[in-house]
């Protein structure tokens, strides 16, 4: 079978969905492979590279259409290129089923099967076959570099002969794929970055990259996004009204607003509004990567930029991953890749359209003249976060009888053991011809155990691991006996007890520096 590539037809669209890396993954999977001429000019990927790559190049997209079994291509597809669909074909691409019907019932009545990489399931195996993460990963990262080249300062603090340059401060609203690369540019830039999420479990990942997490005072049950499929549910009027309130506090700090709140066929929520724009400062920059849906700043113009009347430059771009086009085709193709490894079991050149696989049937929105969107829950459903249970506030009553209950056990515990010892002192001592200094000596060396065990196991490790607090404690208790041995009349007892003043002593502040070199360690300078 052959799977070709044809050339986008949306204008300004760079991409292609087949590099010259990816057509020699193909042809070991069995497949020929085709490309339309100058599919892959605007992302770096010249007729010549494919042709050295096994690629057959053709010169329309016709010849393509009709040529190809599989058709792998980035955008929607147009009437245009639906027309050209017919029974036993194959098409891969984004298609946007849940807001395309139109396009959906005409793929139908193609009888072509139709694979919608969007609709790709968000479970473990499938995350090599997931476009729509490839594509926001790459939008996140050039929002960042969008966002620097319209502030026209450093995103680094710097003091210089000149002056000092403070840091650029940079909001990342939602934390998605988009967010987190977004959050990852940005902090590696030397800005110092702070992110908002409705899902509080994304926190940990947030502050784990270096940025500051944006917590709300207000409690709201909220749906984890794992069970949702990776995305964020819709919030109540009291909790929007709660983070809107916490945007219009810290919007006059802010120098870069980056936005990217999105839930699948609706439009995007306000969440950066007129008065937040107008307390930003002059020269201040807001990337709407939700503009597509509408954006979630108020006053985002899609696919253009404006500048408000107070200097705050609004980016409504849609073409994110297009304006870095060798790098998104480079991952689009490698998911078109992944899908038809999958399609390939065999490895023989041939499609088996298994309809019992996960992730086949959750991508597939035609089949043999049916459409088959929206799929079924996956089998295999992500793992969304346990609900921890809140412990239980106790009263003052409930704590003081806990703490009475603690202590009378302890108290029991010990003088069980006292009782013990006492016994077993008191049975060596029975024992026919025992030397009376031998009992002296013995009873002696019972108590300094008893008190030697009181006085290390109890030491408090606050300033030290558990391990260092211990040595030190048992060091102590040298250089308190060396002190007492100390001032013996014999030369050598002296010299022996310097010696364990000196080695406890270097054992102790071995220890303090030894604690401060591991926590100098989880320190940021």
């Amino acid at each position: 079978m052959k799977i070709g590539t044809p050339k986008e037809i949306e204008a300004g669209e760079a991409r292609v969905a087949m590099t010259p890396d990816s057509a020699r993954a193909l042809q070991k999977l069995g497949y020929d492979c085709m490309i339309e001429s100058g599919a892959g000019v605007a992302a770096g990927f010249a007729d010549a590279l494919y042709a050295e790559a096994g690629v057959e190049v053709v010169d329309s997209a016709e010849a393509l259409w009709s040529g190809a079994d599989i058709i792998a291509k980035v955008r929607e597809p147009q009437d245009s290129e639906l027309a050209r669909l017919a029974t036993g074909k194959t098409l891969i691409s984004f298609f946007n089923p849940g807001g395309n019907a139109e396009g959906l019932e005409k793929a139908r009545a193609s009888g072509a099967n139709v694979i919608a990489m969007e609709m790709v399931p968000r479970i473990s195996r499938a995350q090599k076959m997931d476009a729509l993460s490839s594509m926001a990963n790459i939008a996140g990262y050039r929002a960042v570099i969008e966002a620097g080249n319209n502030y026209g300062r450093f995103f680094t603090g710097q003091i210089t002969a000149a002056g000092k340059v403070p840091p650029a401060k940079v909001l990342v609203v939602g934390a998605g794929v988009a967010g987190l690369a977004a959050i990852g540019t940005s902090t590696s830039l030397g800005a110092i970055t702070y992110a908002f999420d409705v899902r509080p479990e994304v926190a940990e990942q947030v502050e784990s990259m270096g940025a500051e997490f944006v917590y709300l005072d207000f409690e709201e049950e909220t749906q984890d996004g794992a069970a949702t499929g990776g995305y964020a549910s819709v919030q109540s009027e009291e909790f929007r009204n709660a983070q809107l309130a916490k945007f219009r506090e810290i919007a006059p700090d802010m120098d870069i607003v980056i936005t990217t709140a999105l839930i699948p066929n609706r439009p995007a929520p306000k969440l950066w509004l007129e008065d937040m724009v107008a307390a930003m400062k002059p020269g201040s920059v807001i990337v709407d990567l939700a503009a597509q849906q509408g954006g979630n700043v108020e006053g985002t113009v899609k696919d253009e930029k404006v500048v408000t009347d107070n200097g705050v430059t609004i980016i409504g771009y849609t073409d994110f991953a297009s304006r870095m086009a060798a790098q998104s085709s480079t991952l689009y193709a490698t998911n078109i890749r992944h899908m038809m490894t999958d399609l390939t079991p065999e490895k023989d050149g041939q499609v088996v359209h298994n309809m019992d696989d996960d992730v086949i049937r959750g991508a597939t929105v035609a089949y043999q003249g049916e459409i088959t969107f929206p799929p079924p829950p996956p089998k295999v459903q992500a793992i969304a976060a346990q609900k921890k249970e809140k412990p239980k506030e106790l009263t003052p009553e409930e704590k003081r009888a806990r703490e009475v209950a603690a202590f009378k056990a302890e108290t029991r515990s010990q003088v069980t053991l006292i009782a013990i010892g006492a016994a077993l002192l008191l049975a060596v001592s029975l024992i026919p011809g025992m030397p009376a200094s031998f009992m002296q000596h013995f009873i002696v060396f019972v108590l300094s155990v008893f008190i030697g065990f009181q006085v290390i196991w109890n030491v408090a490790h606050s300033l030290h691991t558990p391990l260092m607090a211990v040595t030190n404690a048992i060091s102590s208790i040298i250089i308190l006996g060396a002190l007492i041995q100390i001032g013996s009349s014999n030369g050598l007892i002296i010299f022996l007890s310097a010696a364990g003043v000196l080695m406890a002593s270097i054992n102790i502040f071995g220890g303090f520096l030894v604690t401060r070199r591991m926590l100098a360690m989880f320190q940021k300078s």
